[in-house]
C-alpha cells in the first residue's frame, strides 16, 4: 500500500510496504537546499524509518524533529507505540534520531539498540530514562517469524557510531547514511539510474569519501552476507533495482582513495561545537586536490590507531578539543600522542569548533613549529554563528593544504610529458576571462583560458574548470555565475590581481571596481564585455570539470575592443 500527497506544506509523509511485514516511513523534504551548512543540495532530501513486523516489534531509526507531527501521526497510524519493543539507532545524527525522544515518551517499553558509542551519544541528549542494549559486528536479534536481525559495524560512515542491519527473512540491509543520496522523490526506488547518479556520487564525495578505507571495511564485512534484496538507506530512494552497480561504486571509488599517494588526517572531537560540518568541509576542500583524507574521532581512537595514522599521513589537521567536561583528559593525551608521532616533513593545521570550551589553539601551533613542522594554513578561528563564509574559509584552506602537500607529484608530472606532444598542445590558444560569482555570502573568481561557445540556440558556452580551483564549488547545476571578457591592451593589472594567491576566505575582489549583475554575481569595470550564465551540466574529466552554461545575457563595453589572447609555449600546465 502506498500513501503519498504532497500538500503546499513541502513537508509530506509517504508509507509503504518494501517487503514481508516491513514498512518505510519516508519524511519527504522537498525544498530542503542546505545540508550541514556546506552541502548544497538541489533536489531536497528524505529521512526514512523503517517498521520490522516479527513476533516482536522494531522501529528502525526516527526522523527530522521537523517532521515531528507528521511523523508521530503517521507511526501511531500503523501501529500501537506501546507494541514496538525495540529501537534501532543506526547512528545518532540528529536528523535520524531527532525523534528518538518523543518515540520513547510515547513507548518507554522500548529497548535502545545500537552501538556502544551510539548508547553514550544518546546518554547525552536523550533527557528521559531508557533501556538499552549495545551491539557489535556479528550481534543477532530474533524478532520471530523469521525476522533474525544480524548487525555490522561501519564506523565514521559518516558518524562514529554507525551500524548496519540485515533481515535475514527478507533480505533488506538497513544502511541509513550509507549508499544514501539527497534526492527527494514520490518514487521509493531506484528505478532510473541516470537520474540519481549526479546525487550519489555527490553524496559519496562529501560523507563517505573522507574515509574511503572505513568504506572498505564496512564492504569486506557486507561480504560474508547472503545476498542483499534492498538497501534500505536513510536518505533518497531504496535501492533496488541497480544493488550491485551502485555497492561496486562505492568500491571502486574507495579504493581509488585508499590509493592515493598522498594521505591527509583530520582529528576531531564528534559533536562538540560546529566540528562535524568544519572538519567535512575542510575534507572537500583537501579531497578536491586527489589527496585521500581520513577522519579520526579523538573521542573512539587509542594511541596505538593515532600514532599509525599520524605514521602514514603527509598533512595533519586537528579540530580543538574542549578543554574541560567528560572528554578533555582524553583529548589532551591524543594531542600528546600526535605531537609524540609527528615530523618536519608533515604539514599542519589547526581549526577552532566553536563549542564555547575550545582548547586554545596557540600553544599546540607554538609546538607544531617548534618540531618544524610547517603550517599549511593560518588557524581558522570561529568568532561567530557557524556561516557559509566560515565553510568556504575551510574548504579553501583544506584545498590549500592539499595543493602543498600535491606540488611535487604536479611539478614531476609537468616534467613527464613528452617534449613534442607538450609543444603541440601548448599550440592551442585561447581567450583571457575571469569567471566571477557570489552565491549568498560566498564569493569567488577565476582566471580561465579553457573557455569555448558550444551551442547557439540556446547560447551556450563551457569552461574548464581544475578540481581543485576555490570557484568549482560555485559551479554547480543551477548556480550562476559571470565570465568577464579581457581586453587586449588592457588586461595585466587584472590578470596580475586574480593570479595571486589569496588566503583562505580573503576578499578575491578587495580593491577591483565591481558592480552586480542580474545574478549576483560581480561584473568586472575594467572587462571588454561580459556574459551571465546558468550552469546547465557537467562532465568529469581526469583533473577538470568540463562545465556546460546557458547563457542569459550580455554586454559590450567597446564595440571595437579585441578580446585578449593566451599564447602558450607547453601544453602541461596553464
Amino acid at each position: 500500500m502506498v500513501a503519498a500527497v504532497r500538500p503546499q506544506s513541502r513537508l509530506t509523509l509517504q508509507t509503504l510496504e518494501i517487503a514481508e511485514d516491513t514498512t518505510t516511513i519516508r519524511s519527504l523534504d522537498w525544498d530542503r537546499d542546505r545540508f550541514d551548512i556546506e552541502f548544497e543540495l538541489q533536489n531536497g532530501t528524505t529521512y526514512n524509518s523503517f517498521l520490522i513486523r516479527g513476533e516482536k516489534i522494531a522501529l528502525v531509526d526516527t526522523s527530522h524533529e521537523k517532521f515531528r507531527q507528521l511523523y508521530l501521526d503517521a507511526v501511531q497510524g500503523l501501529i500501537d507505540p506501546t507494541q514496538i519493543d525495540y529501537l534501532i539507532v543506526s547512528h545518532t545524527e540528529p536528523d535520524h534520531s531527532g525523534l528518538i525522544q518523543d518515540m520513547l515518551m510515547l513507548a518507554p517499553q522500548m529497548i535502545v539498540v545500537g552501538s556502544k558509542v551510539a548508547i553514550q551519544f544518546l546518554e547525552g541528549f536523550v533527557h528521559v530514562p531508557f533501556q538499552r542494549q549495545l551491539v557489535k559486528s556479528g550481534d543477532r536479534l530474533d524478532l520471530g517469524n523469521g525476522h533474525e536481525l544480524e548487525f555490522v559495524s561501519a564506523p565514521n560512515l559518516h558518524w562514529p557510531d554507525t551500524i548496519l542491519t540485515f533481515d535475514h527473512k527478507t533480505g533488506i540491509l538497513f544502511t541509513c547514511d550509507v549508499f544514501g543520496m539527497h534526492y527527494c522523490d514520490d518514487r521509493p526506488y531506484d528505478e532510473d539510474l541516470e537520474l540519481i547518479d549526479a546525487d550519489y556520487k555527490l553524496y559519496y564525495d562529501c560523507l563517505m569519501g573522507p574515509n574511503a578505507r572505513s568504506v572498505l571495511a564496512a564492504l569486506k564485512r557486507m561480504a560474508d552476507l547472503p545476498p542483499i534484496e534492498t538497501i534500505a538507506t536513510g536518505h533518497g530512494p531504496l535501492l533496488r533495482y541497480n544493488i550491485p552497480e551502485l555497492v561496486e561504486r562505492y568500491r571502486n571509488w574507495s579504493q581509488a582513495q585508499a590509493k592515493a599517494e598522498t594521505t591527509a588526517v583530520l582529528f576531531y572531537v564528534s559533536d562538540y561545537g560546529h566540528s562535524n560540518e568544519l572538519v567535512h568541509a575542510i575534507a572537500q576542500g583537501i579531497a578536491k586536490t586527489g589527496v585521500a583524507t581520513e577522519l579520526l574521532d579523538l573521542k573512539l581512537a587509542d594511541p596505538y590507531e593515532i600514532m599509525a595514522m599520524v605514521g602514514v599521513a603527509s598533512g595533519i589537521v586537528i579540530g580543538m578539543p574542549p578543554q574541560s567536561g567528560e572528554f578533555a583528559t582524553t583529548a589532551r593525551a591524543a594531542l600528546s600522542t600526535i605531537l609524540a608521532a609527528v615530523n618536519p616533513k608533515q604539514t599542519f593545521g589547526l581549526f577552532e569548533v566553536g563549542g564555547g570550551d575550545d582548547e586554545s589553539v596557540h600553544p599546540l601551533r607554538n609546538q607544531f613549529q617548534e618540531l618544524g613542522v610547517r603550517e599549511a594554513f593560518p588557524p581558522i578561528l570561529i568568532k561567530e554563528l557557524l556561516t557559509e563564509s566560515t565553510l568556504q574559509l575551510c574548504e579553501e584552506a583544506g584545498t590549500d593544504m592539499g595543493q602543498w602537500l600535491t606540488r611535487d607529484r604536479a611539478v614531476k608530472q609537468m616534467k613527464a610529458m613528452d617534449n613534442d606532444l607538450d609543444k603541440a598542445l601548448g599550440r592551442l590558444s585561447g581567450g583571457l576571462y575571469i569567471i566571477t560569482a557570489r552565491k549568498g555570502d560566498v564569493s569567488s573568481a577565476m582566471l580561465a583560458s579553457w573557455v569555448a561557445q558550444a551551442s547557439m540556440k540556446p547560447p551556450g558556452i563551457t569552461i574548464a574548470v581544475a578540481k581543485d580551483r576555490a570557484i568549482e564549488s560555485l559551479m554547480h547545476v543551477g548556480d550562476r555565475f559571470v565570465l568577464n571578457v579581457l581586453e587586449e591592451g588592457n588586461y595585466q593589472s587584472l590578470m596580475r590581481h586574480f593570479l595571486k594567491r589569496f588566503p583562505p576566505g580573503a576578499d578575491r575582489f578587495a580593491g577591483v571596481k565591481t558592480y552586480p549583475a542580474t545574478n549576483g554575481s560581480p561584473i568586472l569595470g575594467d572587462a571588454l564585455a561580459y556574459l551571465e550564465c546558468e550552469v546547465v551540466s557537467r562532465m568529469e574529466c581526469s583533473d577538470h570539470w568540463i562545465v556546460y552554461s546557458q547563457v542569459d545575457l550580455g554586454r559590450v563595453s567597446k564595440l571595437d575592443g579585441l578580446t585578449a589572447v593566451h599564447h602558450r609555449k607547453v601544453g602541461n600546465h596553464y
